[in-house]
């Protein structure tokens, strides 16, 4: 693909890179413009013209802007007006860490000057509480195909598991990249696809079945369906969530959904959740692991268990001692670190990064109550807070 194609006026030393979502212009004749700004859409890096030689660039290099965009819809990225895209795989395989690139990792990746024809990612101006908003889904990363989400991390991977991805874009008309027989390393394909690939249309179950599944759900008071048992799961996330309850010592009961298939296709059905784990809380699907991942960050899941009458209600001064010692450097900040909300807040945020510091934070603006409580719990009137060990050692 020719993203130089893109760009009109350029000299021959000038270098047009496309990569993560961001078209980036460079002339490497020139020092003062070697690092150029990043257009997030095709219209504004057609615009530009190189700073460094007046003359119209040769005739190779004048196609227009519509030859790369055809070219780039090729490789089935869906973008929306923000000049974010929808290929987010390798975020799964480093780890499922977030969608957000900072400016600076923005900034560096064209360096090498490679093309990316299948795998792009969000301008540095989303966020990812701003992604959430858009798409009304409670976490990342988010699979977007022609625009439209597919899903989280669970459903994409259990969409996998079972061919249904694979229908999804060849419904699109998404050419797909031979990649060898590497289905079985990602998971046992449900039953129903196992000879096709095809996802069977969901059938109704009876009442016999129902009544078995709302037993199985309802057998205690916080119950999880997932692969394998908790001591030994059979799978990433299954073990992700199991972590997650016994690090906050809440009592559970698991069921395993690879000892008994009509449990597992029928519990997709009654719950309308295609993946794998499955949370209930007083009978009450909660979600999958990523979701279980984010209320658990954020204080929501201890909330909704206490609500519930699962565990006791903790008392103020326990959740601020709770939110404090949740991570051995902790910060009480407005916003997020990808996106803060004061200047106090971003420069705290630099300093760490810049240290190479490890850190969990609490937006503190989407809690009064622990915004409040922490300034008499800490004996500070102001925010950011940022404490080590549970003990507050910066405050501004």
């Amino acid at each position: 693909m020719k993203v130089r194609a893109a760009v009109k006026r350029l000299c021959r030393f000038c270098k047009v890179v496309k990569r993560r979502g961001i078209v980036f212009v460079k002339c490497t004749a020139n020092a003062k413009h070697k690092k150029r700004q990043g257009f997030s859409t095709i219209a504004e890096a057609a615009a530009v013209s190189c700073v460094h030689l007046p003359p119209p660039p040769p005739a190779s290099c004048s196609a227009s802007a519509a030859t790369f965009a055809e070219d780039s819809n090729g490789g089935g990225l869906a973008r929306d007006g923000g000049g974010a895209t929808a290929g987010e795989r390798n975020q799964r395989e480093k780890g499922r860490e977030g969608t957000n690139l900072a400016p600076e990792a923005s900034r560096e990746v064209h360096e090498d000057g490679k093309d990316t024809e299948e795998q792009s990612h969000c301008s540095p101006s989303w966020s990812s509480e701003g992604m959430k908003k858009f798409s009304n889904w409670p976490t990342v990363p988010q699979l977007y195909c022609k625009g439209e989400l597919l899903g989280g991390c669970d459903i994409v991977i259990a969409m996998h598991d079972s061919g249904e991805l694979k229908d999804v874009f060849e419904e699109h008309n998404i050419p797909l990249k031979p990649q060898g027989s590497k289905n079985e390393e990602a998971g046992q394909p449900e039953s129903s696809t196992e000879k096709g690939g095809a996802v069977a249309e969901p059938i109704g179950l009876t009442d016999a079945q129902k009544a078995r599944l709302e037993s199985l759900i309802n057998y205690s008071p916080v119950m999880v369906f997932i692969k394998g048992t908790p001591e030994e799961p059979r799978c990433g996330f299954s073990g992700k969530l199991v972590h997650i309850l016994k690090q906050e010592n809440i009592p559970f009961s698991s069921f395993d959904i690879l000892s008994d298939d009509e449990v597992r296709q029928g519990l997709k059905v009654l719950s309308n959740w295609p993946s794998y784990p499955q949370l209930y809380i007083k009978g009450e699907l909660v979600g999958g692991s990523d979701i279980v991942m984010e209320m658990h960050k954020s204080g929501e899941l201890k909330k909704v268990l206490s609500e519930k009458g699962v565990i006791p209600k903790e008392s103020l001064e326990d959740r601020l001692k709770s939110l404090v010692s949740s991570a051995p450097v902790m910060l009480l900040m407005k916003g997020t670190p990808d996106a803060p909300r004061c200047g106090f807040s971003s420069k705290v945020v630099n300093a760490l990064k810049k240290k190479g510091v490890s850190f969990g934070s609490f937006d503190i603006l989407s809690d009064e109550e622990v915004r409040q409580g922490l300034k008499t719990y800490s004996n500070w009137p102001t925010f950011p807070q940022l404490y080590y060990k549970s003990e507050l050692i910066v405050g501004m």
